[in-house]
């Protein structure tokens, strides 16, 4: 009796601890808000059920684990069962049995090392957290305590972080002043800077063609709906007769609204909202053709609930047999043989979805849409509109999240709702920058690799895997030397440096987007030479956007990213790359010398270089576009992987490295469509499955790809 009821208080102390509020702090409105269950999503990423129904971010394994080991022992003494094992979805998406502690069995157990020299797959601490994903820290429900710790942080950090952001913009004004003399000269001198420019007379056109469209807007109210690249390019859009009548037109407003830009090409924005594993709301922007496509009721596009992949997906969109009370309102619209196959678009970090909407027909994200596909423009957690379903924005625990609960946790609910709408099995996955990092996560073997098997190909856009030289530059060394409670002194525990978006709210917005540009540019070192410059402000007003003090830490802290140099391996694995990379080199070398021997006949030293692979036989198939001028991601050495088989499981479907290309020249250059656009469309079309291929129009241009 006394055992029980001890057994009951320590575990009444846990839920409590793990909770939303403490029991003296619920009301009737609230209910109980004690933690009942840790829920492994993965083996690294509990996340806490509520005796209410809810849902509260991933906590500490330790404390997941000590939560359910307390419920099972609680439960056994009750009911007198010698043990209770759960039977709960595995990363797999198949049942697996777990023991009562709530974490999977693992058959790889007994090659675990916790020595800080092995490679990623063998790497695994005491802790049982993975070496670039360390535990994030753990906040418990509102006290005195607590709410005075995050005071203090708001406190310091709210100076610290303004010193630190009044530093940057004096190195960006400082680096800007040679440009600004460049220009005065040649402006002395009867020359025209912008000449230089390597698009001028493209920019120059269509600064011409606006003009003229926003002239005729005014006077009309109505302006040509075909808008072709070049004046010499026959309906780039696929000429099958599909209209896009603008309905919105003259000056441009500069705003964040990704609607506004939709409807000034003749495509529509409508909003959905989505939940994720862990309670999170954020938000999935869907594109369409108002003359063809019927919008939603706002009713059906509310969260659907914390589930992902829990329903089956019918193509046809009517029911059948074997789907006798489905309805997808997306397909349901378009007939068999016109249905749109859909394509979900992932941002890059401080950005949003409007990100691939900001060069008007240009755009990709307008692009795709008007050559046939049904775009869906995804968003990570938080973004512009912190939303939780239990938590509000001041309460810490909504910001302790990184790349690992954007990857694990965001990517799966978009994809999951994007398949549930349009029934489809399968979806396009098209990212850039951090969504290609957030996607590769989530793909690993050891994360969620379960979500292949809804993704037909992944088209990474500058990918984001292994680190740049631009790492090394001294104001990303500061981040990395400092401990991690200074950096949460400096930049908090909520977002990250959120007077940004507080600039944003009250800067006239050709203001905020050059400020946005020089910033971002003396941090990332980007220019705009490849950019419509007429645009450019244009570009900015879509980030940044709210994200965690702690997501940035990971990419810049000491810990992970800015330590290892890559996203899924270890520094010193990656020191093991090197050193075969350099053998084969010398290899290649040699062997080249003698005609006689083809590349097939080289030994490879008994090397099974797939042995530390980041993934196995259920990652999608898989596209690249490396920015060759890019500082900020070495997009090359993780094509040097593919090429040298350390990923055997993996089809590359394209590849491509485009020299003079920067870090954001993939989505915002000029001959971005020409570039990338096409072959992104072509490379969609040509890995979607043969079932739904007959179920879908065929995109503009994708005639003969087969």
């Amino acid at each position: 009796t006394n055992d029980k009821a001890q057994s009951a208080i320590d575990f009444a102390n846990q839920a409590e601890h793990l909770g939303q509020y403490t029991a003296s702090q619920e009301t009737e409105e609230t209910g109980s808000t004690q933690a009942v269950e840790a829920r492994f999503i993965t083996p690294q990423d509990p996340v806490v059920q509520t005796a209410n129904g809810g849902r509260l971010p991933t906590v500490p394994i330790e404390e997941a684990l000590k939560l359910n080991q307390l419920r099972d022992s609680l439960e056994e003494e009750e009911e007198d069962h010698p043990e209770r094992v759960d039977s709960a979805r595995s990363p797999e998406g198949k049942d697996v049995k777990h023991d009562q502690h709530g974490a999977r069995p693992s058959q790889e157990s007994s090659t675990r090392s916790t020595d800080p020299s092995a490679p990623l797959r063998e790497a695994v601490p005491p802790s049982r957290t993975n070496p670039l994903f360390p535990p994030l820290p753990l906040y418990g429900p509102p006290s005195p305590l607590r709410n005075l710790q995050a005071l203090s942080f708001r406190i310091s950090s709210f100076f610290l972080s303004l010193l630190f952001l009044y530093i940057i913009v004096l190195g960006a004004a400082f680096t800007s002043i040679p440009l600004a003399l460049r220009w005065l000269w040649m402006r002395l001198t009867f020359r025209n800077p912008a000449a230089t420019r390597p698009f001028y007379q493209e920019e120059q056109r269509r600064a011409k063609r606006r003009k003229e469209e926003s002239q005729n807007w005014k006077r009309h109210h109505k302006r040509p709906s075909k808008s072709p690249l070049s004046d010499d390019k026959e309906d780039s859009f696929g000429g099958r007769g599909e209209d896009f009548v603008p309905l919105e037109g003259g000056h441009d407003r500069l705003l964040c609204d990704v609607r506004y830009y939709a409807r000034r090409v003749g495509l529509e924005c409508e909003e959905y909202a989505v939940q994720t594993e862990d309670g999170f709301i954020i938000e999935l922007w869907h594109l369409y053709n108002p003359r063809d496509y019927k919008p939603v009721p706002e009713s059906d596009r509310e969260p659907h609930g914390p589930e992902v992949f829990s329903s089956p997906q019918n193509p046809s969109g009517t029911p059948g047999p074997h789907f006798p009370e489905l309805h997808f309102p997306n397909a349901l619209q378009y007939p068999d043989g016109q249905k749109k196959y859909p394509v979900l678009l992932m941002h890059g970090l401080l950005q949003s979805g409007g990100a691939f909407c900001a060069s008007d027909d240009e755009s990709l994200a307008f692009y795709l849409a008007k050559s046939g596909y049904d775009i869906w423009l995804g968003n990570n957690r938080c973004g512009f509109k912190p939303r939780h379903t239990l938590l509000e924005p001041k309460d810490p625990r909504m910001w302790a999240w990184n790349i690992r609960q954007m990857g694990v946790l965001d990517l799966p609910a978009l994809v999951s709702r994007v398949l549930s709408e349009t029934g489809f099995s399968k979806v396009a996955l098209v990212a850039h920058s951090q969504g290609t990092t957030q996607a590769m996560v989530a793909l690993a073997k050891e994360q969620r690799p379960d979500i292949g098997s809804k993704i037909s190909v992944f088209c990474a856009l500058a990918p984001a895997a292994y680190a740049g030289p631009l790492i090394g530059k001294a104001y990303f060394k500061f981040m990395r030397i400092i401990s991690p409670d200074v950096f949460r002194a400096i930049f908090g525990i909520h977002s990250f440096i959120p007077f940004m978006l507080d600039m944003h709210k009250i800067l006239p917005g050709r203001l905020y987007g050059y400020l946005g540009y020089r910033v971002f540019s003396f941090l990332f070192s980007w220019s705009d030479a490849r950019w419509e410059r007429a645009l450019r402000d244009r570009m900015f007003q879509f980030s940044p956007v709210y994200v965690s003090a702690e997501s940035m830490r990971w990419w810049l802290g000491r810990d992970c990213f800015a330590k290892q140099k890559c996203i899924l391996a270890t520094r010193e694995e990656g020191m093991v790359e090197d050193e075969e990379d350099k053998e084969e080199e010398e290899m290649e070398k040699f062997y080249s010398k003698d005609a006689q021997h083809s590349t097939e006949s080289w030994p490879d030293n008994g090397k099974d270089r797939g042995r530390f692979a980041w993934y196995d036989e259920r990652a999608p198939p898989m596209a690249f576009w490396v920015a060759g001028s890019d500082d900020l991601v070495d997009g090359r050495r993780l094509l040097r992987r593919f090429h040298r088989k350390r990923e055997p499981h993996v089809q590359v479907v394209h590849e491509k490295v485009i020299e003079s290309y920067e870090h954001l020249d993939v989505i915002w250059a000029v001959d971005s469509i020409e570039q990338v656009g096409k072959e992104v469309k072509e490379v969609i079309w040509k890995t979607v499955p043969n079932d739904d291929r007959e179920m879908c129009r065929i995109p503009s241009g994708c005639e003969k790809v087969k």
